[in-house]
């Protein structure tokens, strides 16, 4: 990049929340990133293609300890899964233009302290958006969950709670693939619909 510095759109937390979110309890922040990193860090600035919205993370914007992952912090950038492309590495294990997967912010630049919880995606063609549902935390967690740790057999009934939600729906498919009778449900009418479909 030429530029030594980027805009850098923020989507921030304004303030822990109850209820439902919506978009007034966050704010659009323009900032100035410069495209440089500390001296001898491990850090990783990459820019984000894709972000997964994830149900987890409405347990994130209360001020209650999360059982998965930190509260987000009001004032600051919210943060989850994301598909990107580094720009800048000190880490020994990603180059520039790499496309990764991992914890990034809800931002068009992130720096990733350390690469922490960075994968690279090896596999380029097919879209980078699917390793945020099936190749990614739904995808895996469905996958451990119906084979590793339920294993039904062909011919077996499989109830899936939350059927029309992101591990629900991949679960579902597994099952219906494996040969097993599937019973889903899910929390309305028009959710249960579209799974019928």
């Amino acid at each position: 990049m030429a530029s030594s510095e980027v805009n850098n759109k923020q989507v921030i937390l304004k303030d822990y929340i109850t209820g439902m979110p919506k978009a007034s309890h966050m704010s659009l922040k323009s900032t100035k990133l410069p495209l440089q990193l500390k001296d001898g860090s491990q850090d990783v600035l990459a820019k984000n293609l894709y972000l997964s919205c994830d149900p987890y993370m409405r347990g994130c914007m209360r001020n209650f300890p999360s059982y998965f992952t930190p509260i987000f912090t009001p004032g600051l950038v919210i943060n989850g899964y994301g598909v990107a492309k580094v720009v800048i590495s000190n880490h020994p294990d990603f180059k520039e233009d790499d496309l990764v997967m991992g914890i990034t912010g809800w931002e068009e630049y992130s720096i990733i302290p350390g690469g922490n919880q960075l994968q690279k995606i090896k596999y380029t063609d097919m879209p980078l958006s699917y390793y945020l549902g099936i190749l990614g935390m739904p995808g895996l967690t469905a996958y451990v969950g119906f084979y590793d740790l339920t294993s039904p057999k062909a011919g077996e009934k499989v109830f899936i709670s939350a059927a029309s939600g992101a591990v629900g729906q991949i679960v579902g498919q597994f099952a219906k693939m494996h040969g097993c009778y599937v019973v889903g449900s899910a929390g309305s009418k028009d959710k249960v619909l579209s799974e019928r479909d």
